[in-house]
Formats: C-alpha cells, sequence, structure tokens
C-alpha cells in the first residue's frame, strides 16, 4: 500500500490508511515515537495508561476558585480523606 506526503502548515505529514491503523491499533489522535534505522522510518506506537493525568487535572479543578468549582468543591463525601489517586 502507498501513501504520499502532504504539506500540513509549515511541516510535512503522511497520510495513513484507516487499514493501516486498524492492522496496527491504532485511532486518529494516537502518539508514534519515530525513528529512522538504515534510511527506514519507524513509527512505534506509544500507549499511554488509561487515566494517566487524572488525578493532576482533579487537584487543579477543586484547588481553583472559580465561580463553577466553589459551588460543588464545598460538599465533600464520606470517606473522601481516605481516597488515592
Amino acid at each position: 500500500m502507498q501513501s504520499s506526503l502532504r504539506k500540513i502548515g509549515n511541516s510535512t505529514g503522511i497520510v495513513l490508511p484507516r487499514a493501516i491503523l486498524g492492522e496496527i491499533g491504532l485511532a486518529t489522535g494516537a502518539t508514534l515515537d519515530l525513528k529512522v534505522e538504515g534510511g527506514v522510518l519507524i513509527g512505534t506506537p506509544i500507549h499511554t495508561a488509561r487515566r494517566t493525568g487524572w488525578a493532576e487535572a482533579a487537584a487543579a479543578i477543586a484547588g481553583s476558585e472559580d465561580a463553577d468549582t466553589a459551588d460543588w468543591s464545598a460538599f465533600g463525601n464520606e470517606g473522601d480523606a481516605d481516597l488515592k489517586w
């Protein structure tokens, strides 16, 4: 299967056919580690653990002082102090 390089802003991109993405288990928005070995471009999928960064995002929201979070952040649940992210 062939594909072509395309101009994307100041960069160049390659369009990967859906069949190729499905074969390697990736979807639009996936991250690849790219390297060149012996003149061959190798793209290796970077898989991140699910929920990566959720704890930090929740802490940032809970610690913010905007009006939207101020309403609900004052209400806790029994056992909240025992939870670990």
